[in-house]
């Protein structure tokens, strides 16, 4: 008997009564699922070792598949956005990636595992997998999280964010534009929701590379300060920003959001930054914003979200929680919302930038794929295929409406109400 057709009441336990949508080729050459269409299948899921299926038995789920992948004892033949877009197979709300196997799926894998022969002592997990230490959403822990994420290094993030170096959802303002197009708009686009004027003064929190302070500097005149727990984004903002020539106008530092005091700055901006910080110090982090922000000062928080109220804090045992955003939480924007006006802040705006971050990850997966040997040589074929699963999977998530972004605009009101706003939003509707 082939390892297919051992396989194949465990495919069907997977899916119902209903045929694999994918074709999965095993590592003895035999194949289940529908036949390629003129000689080419659409998604087909390739089990090269049978530690796949022991890493499964061991991990039952997304983090035992994900394991697979990131180890290639599983590989995603043709389009991947098609074998990741079967939502009873793969996807969840949080944007991580789920392999549904509930206990008749796994009593299933079991009886499989047992015939093949493969069943034995579990497989030890990638090199690449989060082991964090030390109380969630302390200082250390903070730094050890963004650490991991950010160990890829500056020239894998330059190879697949492209020239601006933005690791964050793009605003494609127009048709026919480029990822770096896109990224200065979204950056302009923030400046006008920030009303930025030569002059004010403007903190930027989680920075990255610096491009949003060089673009404020650059386009608006203000005096910028970017701050990031990544030691490497700082030394290459730093770089870059006396390659621009802006180096009076800015400051980059490795610090902490809970340690900056000099304060009062006319705005703030955060960026793909409250994700980090967790439900239970949302307040917290808020508060620390409104701490340092002047009477009327802007406070724009574009943040990732989870649209179910009742979660978000992305399971430890899950692809993303151990190998993307260990500790990351995708809070629903209501409950950010919330937290922000009951410290005293008034919200102004909010956009949602939905599908806009699905062509974002799409293009960042283009730019992964088409210099896919380059970057192996540079950070591994482990990391290089987390990042691939992990982009993908969040482009199908945003398209689904199984993860959502919003901009939120709030201003810190002086002590009789005013807010320095506008009565309209036309003074930002058009990024350019």
């Amino acid at each position: 008997m082939t390892v297919a057709n051992t396989l194949a009441p465990l495919v069907q336990s997977i899916f119902g009564a209903e045929a694999s949508p994918i074709r999965v080729r095993c590592w003895d050459g035999s194949e289940l699922g529908p036949p390629p269409c003129d000689g080419v299948s659409a998604a087909t899921l390739v089990l090269n070792s049978p530690n796949a299926l022991r890493r499964l038995l061991y991990a039952p789920g997304e983090l035992g598949f994900g394991r697979a992948y990131v180890a290639g004892d599983i590989d995603l033949e043709g389009d991947i956005y098609a074998f990741l877009d079967l939502r009873r197979f793969l996807g969840d709300v949080r944007g991580s990636v789920e392999v549904k196997l509930d206990a008749k799926g796994v009593r299933t894998l079991i009886r499989a595992a047992k015939k093949l022969g493969i069943i034995g002592p579990p497989v030890p997990p990638p090199l690449e997998e989060a082991h964090l230490r030390g109380r969630r959403h302390s200082k250390e822990r903070d730094a050890a999280a963004i650490a991991h994420h950010y160990h890829a290094g500056n020239d894998f993030y330059r190879t697949v964010l492209g020239p601006t170096m933005a690791y964050s959802c793009a605003y494609w303002h127009r048709e026919g534009v480029t990822l770096d197009q896109a990224q200065e708009a979204k950056f302009e686009l923030i400046c006008r929701k920030l009303d930025l004027q030569p002059g004010m003064r403007l903190l930027d929190i989680g920075c990255g590379w610096g491009g949003m302070v060089m673009h404020a500097a650059r386009h608006h005149g203000v005096r910028a300060v970017g701050i990031t727990l990544a030691t490497e984004q700082a030394e290459l903002a730093h770089e870059r920003i006396a390659e621009a020539g802006l180096t009076d106008q800015i400051e980059i530092r490795v610090q902490d959001y809970r340690e900056v005091v000099d304060g009062p700055y006319d705005a703030v901006s955060s960026i793909g930054m409250s994700e980090h910080v967790g439900r239970e110090r949302l307040s917290t982090y808020f508060g620390c914003v409104l701490s340092l922000l002047r009477p009327e000062g802007r406070f724009l928080n574009p943040a990732i979200s989870s649209p179910d109220t009742a979660g978000g804090r992305v399971p430890q045992r899950s692809f993303i929680g151990r190998y993307v955003f260990p500790d990351g939480e995708l809070i629903e924007v209501g409950s950010s919302i919330t937290a922000m006006q009951n410290l005293g802040f008034e919200v102004r705006d909010v956009e949602s930038l939905r599908e806009h971050y699905a062509l974002t990850l799409r293009a960042w997966v283009d730019n992964l794929e088409s210099n896919w040997n380059d970057l192996v040589e540079q950070v591994g074929v482990g990391r290089a295929r987390v990042w691939r699963l992990y982009m993908a999977a969040a482009a199908v998530n945003f398209e689904n409406n199984r993860t959502a972004i919003h901009q939120v605009l709030a201003v810190k009101p002086e002590k009789f109400g005013g807010s320095g706003m506008p009565r309209t939003r036309a003074g930002f509707l058009d990024a350019g």
